[in-house]
This record gives structure tokens, C-alpha cells and sequence, in this order.
């Protein structure tokens, strides 16, 4: 068979939670031909994959890699996990994007000032289409996300959208799900996602379910608020009828650990009930986002060089200051939920001037630069004009080996996909850019037994292909793309730390996307196989 290439004598876990067995996986060109006992097939390059489990290739449910793949399209960091598939979108997607937006972030849609390109897209899909053309390792995916949507229509005002501006909403999302887009995203602690009501998160969501999308959200507070954000999201899914998915699930901040189960009640309950609802994760006890996020969403109303100048000017920083060290309901104070500013960690700068602060405590930085944390929080934010990529030491491991193991959880990095070269070694991410996949398979799977291997398996794989509703991904199957994984069970590790976060994680040998080699025996071949996924809505374009 021309064309064709066989995994032998693996240990096969085809991605629906069942035993393994041992078998063959057949494939000619980019689809799977057979699993099984597939015997001699004249002219067939046979990769033996003895001792190795064999799954389909994994699914990243919430990738940053929307920069990082312009730059390189190898996805080396998530690559040699086993992801095959980025989903992207958390809140702001890469379209659509009006004239103002494409000119006012020609630096950088993420204000990453070390990576350089043009936007050379204005729609969703074109963004998308624009990697694929480029050479991507991955296949990629998006969902069209509601900051992105509100900045379009009314820009970073805080206030509700006219009638006009709600329709063009609209409009926007079911072009980019008609594009391929695969749900609707919200980050709702972020302005100016903030600032939008539940009505019209409502009103949004009911188009994604025109088109069978799913609404996914990083709710509105996972701390003091997170119960009740979790029934915002809930009231939402009933109200547009949509399926539904919490980004991240965590409780953040020490007082509020024990809420974690209280919030597992719900989402079961409210599976019982009837609603599609699931939840993604990733396995560290310590999350990663802007140092921005411990400003009260006023400060951000109009913008970044609103909020720049509100923090220079005396007397409002004043207020910022009091607002920032007392508790409130009305926002999701990660000042307060991170405990201290020994449990801040400063990771990301675009200022060449304070890049040395990079991997210190904003406890070090205050006390190297004489002023207190809080002042220096927000001088950092003024100086390094933008959010300024944290690490907040806030959450509990022990909540993170409960979530591991609830069948209705997948799993994500919220990172970029990375290398430990050029210039991506000018920032520090979280370490789950190296080590989330790899992490959850050896240490809480193998390691602590949070839950068995061919569970987190599914998982990975069918499971969140399922929610995505995509087509023909996520099983070890005849008919199916071949995206497909071999990795070693006893070995694979991740080795990434936050003070040492540029680290490959270890054990995966083999990673072959639509049928072509992009890891083999653990080298990465330079290949970029990678395609546009698209959601449901495609279809009916």
C-alpha cells in the first residue's frame, strides 16, 4: 500500500476509556486504515512501537499559541506532550477584526513586543487559514471570543451595547461560525468582557446555538465570587440553550479552597438535570495572568492608556489602593485571593529596562525599588505599559488531585506553545507551557492515581472532541484523521518549574499529524502537517 505507515505492537488505547489491547494502527495517507492485527503491508514504513502506549493525538483546550505559532510553527513545547489539536480563543480571538483593531495592535495582538508580524487577516477564519498557509506542527482550532466581539462593536467603554451594536454582535459570530469557528468564548473578569451583562451573554450565546457551538467561559470569579459566577454561567447555558464549558476550574485563594466542592455539587446537579456543562483544568496549584488583574475593572474602562493614566494620577491611585486591599463581591480581587505579594510572581515584561525583575516575587521587587507592593504593582503596570504576565500562588494542589479525576474534565496548558530558544527565552512562562499534558499522564495519573490511564486518555482525546463537536478526531478509528500519539507510560514526565519554566517535558517518542511523522523517536522532524479545524457552523456556510 503506497503511502501507508504502521505503529507495531503497541499497547492501543483508541480514546473511548476502554482496557487497552495489544495491536497495529494502519494508516494510509492521512486517515486510519486499521486498528488492530493488521499483519505485512507491502511497502509500508513500520515504526515498532513495542512497549509504548499508542492513543490518539491529544487536545489542548485552551492554547495561547496564537503568537508563538506565527513565530514557530514547530509547537515544540505541546508537540512533545502529544497535543495535535490548539483550541484558542479564551475571550479575545484573532478576529474578527475591525480597521481600528488591526491598527491599533499592529505591535501585537498580546503585546508580545519580541515576536514581530503583519496582520495579514481581518476574519477569524483568515487568521486561521493565514497559520495553516504559514506551516504549523498542530492543527488548530478557535473559538470567537466576546472581548473581541465588544471591542469591535462599542470598544473598551463600560456600558451595555445599543440594539445596533447587540445585532452586529450577532452578526460578527455567526460569520466566524460559518468560518469554522468552534464556540463562543468569555473571560469575564477581563475588561472589557467585564462589563458585559448576563442578558446579553444570553444574547450572544443563543447564536452559538444556532449553529450547535459551545459556550465556554472563564467565569466571572474564582474566588470570593466563584459560586456565584458559577451560577451566572449556569443561568446562561439554560437561558441561550447552549452546551457549556468552565474554563480552568479552580478556587483561588486559601479562604476559599473548600469552596471547591461546592462548585462540583453544582456542575453535577446541573448534568443531571438535563444541561451539557463540562470543565477543562491544568494541573498546577498556581494560575498565570496579567498583574492588571488586580485593578478594579473600573480602572479599565476605555482602555489601556485610560487605565495608564488613572494609575498616575494621585488621587485616583489612592482609591485604586484601598479598593485593592478590601473585599468585595463586585470583583474578582486577585490582590486579596493571592494571599501576599511573596505569592506574586513577576514573569513577563516588555520593557527591556525591567526585564531583570523577571522571576522575582513582587514582595523582592518592592523592596529593591523602596516603595510598598501595591505602589509597585501599579508602577510596574505604568512603566511596562500593559498587564505585565504574573504567576498567582493562591490555589490547592489537593483541589487540583480532586479535579484530576472527575469524568467530565479535560485538560489545557492556557499557555503558548513554546521552545527554550531565541526569543523565547526574553520571558518566563508558567510552567504548564512545557509540562501540562505530561504532567497530568506521570505525575497525577501514574504517580498519585488521581485517576487510571485510559480514562485520562479519553479525556484528552474523544471527550473534548466531542464537546467541540469536530469531525473525526479524538478515537483510534477506521475513517479517522490520523492524529495519533506514542508514548511511554513509566517515563513520561514533565520537568518545567516556575523558576526553571523552559523545559521539555519527557517520554513521548512518537507524534504523527493527518498521517505525518512530527516527532519520531522523540525528535521533532520539522514537519507542519498541521490543518484548520472547524467547528459544527462550517457546514452550513
Amino acid at each position: 500500500m503506497a503511502d501507508s505507515l504502521i505503529l507495531r505492537g503497541g499497547t492501543i488505547y483508541d480514546g473511548g476509556g476502554g482496557e487497552p489491547f495489544r495491536g497495529d494502527v494502519l494508516i494510509s495517507g492521512d486517515q486510519i486504515a486499521a486498528v488492530g492485527d493488521v499483519g505485512a503491508v507491502a511497502g509500508a514504513d513500520v515504526i515498532d512501537v513495542g512497549g509504548l502506549a499508542v492513543a490518539p493525538g491529544f487536545i489542548n483546550m485552551l492554547s495561547w499559541a496564537v503568537e508563538s505559532l506565527i513565530h514557530d510553527g514547530r509547537s515544540q513545547s505541546d508537540i512533545r506532550q502529544g497535543v495535535t489539536l490548539e483550541v484558542m480563543g479564551e475571550g479575545t480571538s484573532f478576529g474578527p477584526l475591525s480597521p481600528a483593531m488591526k491598527e491599533s495592535r499592529a505591535r501585537g495582538i498580546l503585546g508580545n513586543e519580541d515576536i514581530h508580524y503583519e496582520i495579514e487577516w481581518t476574519t477569524l477564519g483568515e487568521y486561521l487559514d493565514y497559520l495553516a498557509r504559514r506551516g504549523v506542527s498542530c492543527n488548530v482550532a478557535s473559538f470567537v471570543g466576546t472581548s473581541t466581539l465588544r471591542v469591535h462593536a462599542i470598544g473598551y467603554d463600560d456600558r451595555p451595547p445599543t440594539e445596533a451594536e447587540l445585532t452586529h454582535m450577532q452578526a460578527l459570530i455567526r460569520q466566524a461560525m460559518e468560518e469554522g469557528a468552534v464556540g463562543l468564548s468569555s473571560a469575564l473578569i477581563y475588561p472589557p468582557a467585564s462589563y458585559a451583562s448576563t442578558d446579553e451573554l444570553i444574547a450572544l450565546a443563543r447564536v452559538c446555538t444556532e449553529y450547535d457551538g459551545l459556550y465556554i467561559s472563564h467565569i466571572r470569579g474564582e474566588g470570593e465570587t466563584l459560586l456565584e459566577a458559577l451560577d451566572e454561567f449556569l443561568r446562561i447555558v439554560r437561558g441561550a440553550g447552549v452546551r457549556g464549558e468552565v474554563y480552568h476550574l479552580k478556587a483561588a485563594g486559601r479562604d476559599n479552597w473548600p469552596k471547591i466542592e461546592q462548585a462540583i455539587a453544582r456542575i453535577e446537579a446541573a448534568r443531571a438535570d438535563g444541561l451539557v456543562v463540562t470543565a477543562d483544568m491544568y494541573p498546577y496549584p498556581f494560575s498565570g495572568t496579567g498583574l492588571d488583574s488586580v485593578i478594579p475593572p473600573w480602572a479599565h474602562d476605555g482602555g489601556r492608556e485610560a487605565l495608564i493614566a488613572r494609575l498616575s494620577d494621585f488621587e485616583t491611585r489612592a482609591r485604586i489602593r484601598q479598593e485593592m486591599n478590601t473585599p468585595s463581591t463586585a470583583w474578582d480581587n486577585m490582590w486579596l485571593t493571592s494571599g501576599s505579594p511573596d505569592n506574586i510572581l513577576l514573569a513577563g515584561f516588555k520593557s527591556p529596562a525591567l526585564k531583570p525583575l523577571t522571576g522575582k516575587r513582587l514582595s523582592e521587587a518592592a523592596a529593591l525599588r523602596g516603595t510598598s507592593p501595591e505602589d509597585t504593582a501599579m508602577d510596574l503596570i505604568v512603566e511596562d505599559g500593559g498587564r505585565v504576565f504574573c504567576m498567582y500562588f493562591g490555589m490547592s494542589d489537593e483541589n487540583v488531585r480532586r479535579q484530576i479525576g472527575l469524568p467530565w474534565m479535560s485538560f489545557c496548558s492556557d499557555a503558548e506553545s513554546l521552545a527554550p530558544e531565541g526569543v523565547f527565552l526574553k520571558s518566563s512562562p508558567h510552567p504548564r507551557a512545557y509540562g501540562s499534558f505530561a504532567r497530568v499522564l506521570g505525575h497525577y495519573a501514574r504517580d498519585l492515581r488521581c485517576a487510571d490511564l485510559p480514562d485520562v486518555i479519553r479525556r484528552l482525546t474523544s471527550f473534548p472532541a466531542a464537546n467541540l463537536r469536530i469531525d473525526r478526531r479524538g478515537w483510534l478509528r477506521p475513517g479517522y484523521f490520523a492524529d495519533v500519539v506514542a508514548f511511554d507510560p513509566a517515563a513520561v514526565q514533565d520537568h518545567a518549574t516556575p523558576e526553571n519554566p523552559h523545559q521539555y517535558a519527557t517520554g513521548m517518542a512518537h507524534v504523527l499529524v493527518n498521517g505525518v511523522p512530527v516527532l519520531r523517536d522523540g525528535d521533532h522532524t520539522g514537519a507542519t502537517p498541521g490543518r484548520v479545524v472547524r467547528g459544527p457552523g462550517a457546514k452550513q456556510r
